[in-house]
Parts: C-alpha cells; structure tokens; sequence
C-alpha cells in the first residue's frame, strides 16, 4: 500500500463556545492523508489535527515529515497483509534521519501526522479505534467506558464568575461530574473567589481541578498552594514553567493533595526527567501527557512503558486534549480517564454528537476508526480538505 496524498491546512480554534471572544490567534492544523486502499469503492482516508494550545504546524507538516510519507514504497508502510497500514511502520518513516534532542514543536507535526495514519489503519481493518489499538498493543479494552472531566473555565473579558457558573451548570446538566478552570491569569484573590464560585455547585472540592497554565513563578506558586491546600481539590495542574522540575518539586514538597503536570512536556526525554526530579507522587498525582504533542502514540506509549517500570500506574494518565482521539486511546491503553472540551476549541473538542455522558462517563464511537465523521460539524471540517475525494 501507498499513500498518494497528504493535505493540510490551518485552521483557527477558540477558547469559548463564542468564537468571537478574542483568543489569542490560536488556530491548529487538520490533515487527510489519502492511500490507495479502497474500501466500498473509494479511498480510504485518515484524518488527523493538532489537538489544542501549540498553534498550527502547517510548515514542518508540508516540508519535513508529509514528503517523508510520500516517498515510502509499497512496502515500507504496510503490515504483514499489504492492503493495512501499520502506524508504527509509518511513524519510523516519518522520523527517519531525526536526531535525539531538539524536540521544539516537531513533535507537534509529527503527532498531527500520527493521529490520522492511526486513523486510516483502524479503518482499513473497520475497528474502532481503541479495539483496533488494544489488538496492536496485545490488549483487550476491559472497560471501554471512559472517565471524563469537563475542561474550560477560561477567563471572560466581563461578568466572569457569572458566566463561569453558566459554564459549568451545563456541563454538569450534560452528566459530567467533574470540572477543571484555569486560574493564575488574575490575582489570587480573584481567583479564589472564582474557585469558591464553581465549588457552590459542586458536591465538594475533589470534583474540581485548577490549571495554573504554567504561570507560577517559585514565590506566587508557594503562596496559591498554601492558599489552595485547604480546598482538598481534585488536582492543581501545571503549576510552573514544565522544565523547572526544581519549582514542581518544591511545591509538591508544600501541597498535600494531588498536582497534575506534562501537558507542555512533548518526549519521552522529558517525561523520565519529570518523573525523576519533579518531586510527584505515584499515590496521588496525575499525569497529562498529550499524546499527539508527544509524537505520537509510538512515543506516547514509550511513555507508559517507563512509566510502570518507576512504579506508576497507567491509571495516573489522563490526557491533554479533550476530544475524540485521546478518549479512544484512554480506552485502548487502560488510563485513569480523559480530558473533554464541551465548549472549548470547537468543532474539534469534546465527542459525538447526541454522545451520552453517564455518571461522568462515556464510551468511545464504534465507527471504524477515530470516529471523526460521528460530529456533523467536524466532519464538515476534514471534507472541505479533499474536494472531488470523499471518503
């Protein structure tokens, strides 16, 4: 098998469910890489994006890894049988001639690139997803429903708390228990109130998470997690610059309850040296490693391997991302749950359309594939990338 096309384009994403409320320019890329299996008559496609917060990668995407993929003969993409393509196969062509180091946001195009090759391959074998990735990985999915917290809270230009409690009334109205808000873009007090604000709806503080975004330096990270401590709350996330594992150690030293960290760690490199030195607790703490911003799943699952080997459980991942991709590979791979984002970064965030949340959790799409045609809007999206070719 071959792949003959690979299409891409940036597209712009917001924060809020109004994408007229400014969002810093954000956008992120979508790809459909086209192959030369048919099945019921047209080509099969799979299609892929950059999950959220990284922008689009659109030049290393056309010039560095797509002609990579291009190039690969009939053989060098396939599994065994020739007419299914094997990702990890893929991923190595890829990242052939890629020296160690250097991650930068490579790993962002790689990984955009990765997400629709899984694609394409569980709809060539006409799996789902997260069947098709157990069976890669020698693992039968034992509880395919998912664990899902509903992601947003992001700062309103007026009637913030207001609006903030709107926000999470409909996610709970949509059967979602736990929720996560950002803070560290205000003053502590204010934030505290808003904490205080979303918390009045809420049974108690372990159903909410805060997202620090990386913005606390080593003296104002100590002062909010003495001020969060007492709130006993879900997690307390990216709490500094990712690299500074000294700050994340010292502040996990001073805050009992759980932190999460990783989202803005992007290898596997990256990943062993927050485990050694950011001071976090197996017991307790939460891991939010995106898969498709570290390369990928061949690298997302070296990930999980060290992982176990220092004595986590997978159960700890929770993924950055909060959309279709990240559900099934929760699934597959046997993770604590997943991010979902109901009202952010639409039509790309949260899951199919008319999905049912139950008790906090959902299951995966049983289309084959990632099940990105399963959202109306999405599937929109993907289409206009291919013109006279619909999959």
């Amino acid at each position: 098998m071959r792949i003959v096309d690979i299409r891409e384009r940036t597209v712009p994403i917001s924060r809020y469910a109004d994408p007229r409320i400014p969002s810093g320019g954000l956008n992120t890329s979508v790809v459909a890489i086209v192959t030369d299996i048919h099945r019921e008559g047209v080509p099969v496609v799979g299609f892929g994006f950059s999950s959220f917060g990284r922008f689009g990668q659109g030049g290393l995407i056309r010039e560095r890894f797509a002609p990579r993929l291009l190039a690969a003969g009939e053989t060098d993409l396939a599994m065994g049988s020739r007419d299914t393509l094997d990702p990890f196969r893929a991923w190595n062509c890829m990242m052939a001639g890629e020296k160690l180091g250097g991650h930068g946001e490579r790993c962002v195009a790689v990984g955009t690139l990765d997400m629709a090759l899984w694609d394409a391959a569980a709809k060539m074998a006409g799996k789902p997803l997260y069947r098709f990735l157990g069976d890669c990985v020698g693992r039968e999915p034992s509880r395919p429903a998912v664990p899902v917290y509903a992601s947003g809270g992001y700062y309103f230009p007026s009637d913030g708390i207001a609006r903030l409690r709107d926000e999470t009334r409909q996610s709970l109205d949509h059967g979602y228990t736990h929720v996560k808000i950002k803070i560290a873009g205000r003053p502590l007090a204010e934030d505290l109130r808003r904490i205080d604000a979303v918390l009045s709806l809420l049974p108690g503080g372990d159903h909410l998470a805060v997202d620090a975004m990386n913005q606390y330096t080593p003296e104002s990270g100590l002062q909010a997690a003495k001020a969060l401590a007492s709130y006993n709350l879900q997690w307390f996330e990216d709490i500094c610059d990712p690299l500074d594992f000294e700050t994340q150690a010292h502040i996990a030293r001073a805050y009992d309850p759980p932190v999460a960290a990783g989202e803005a760690l992007f290898s596997l490199a990256d990943a062993r040296n927050l485990i050694r030195y950011g001071g976090l607790r197996p017991d307790r703490d939460v891991l939010v490693f995106d898969p498709v911003h570290c390369y990928g799943l061949p690298e997302y699952l070296g990930i999980i391997q060290m992982l176990e080997e220092h004595g986590w459980s997978r159960t700890a991942c929770r993924p950055h991302g909060g959309h279709l991709f990240c559900l099934h590979v929760a699934a597959a791979l046997g993770l604590g749950g997943c991010e979902s984002n109901p009202h952010s970064f639409q039509p790309f965030g949260g899951f199919a359309d008319g999905a049912v949340i139950e008790d906090g959790s959902i299951l995966p799409p049983e289309a084959p594939g990632i099940g990105f045609e399963t959202r109306s809007a999405l599937r929109n999206v993907f289409r206009s990338l291919l013109g006279s070719i619909q999959p």
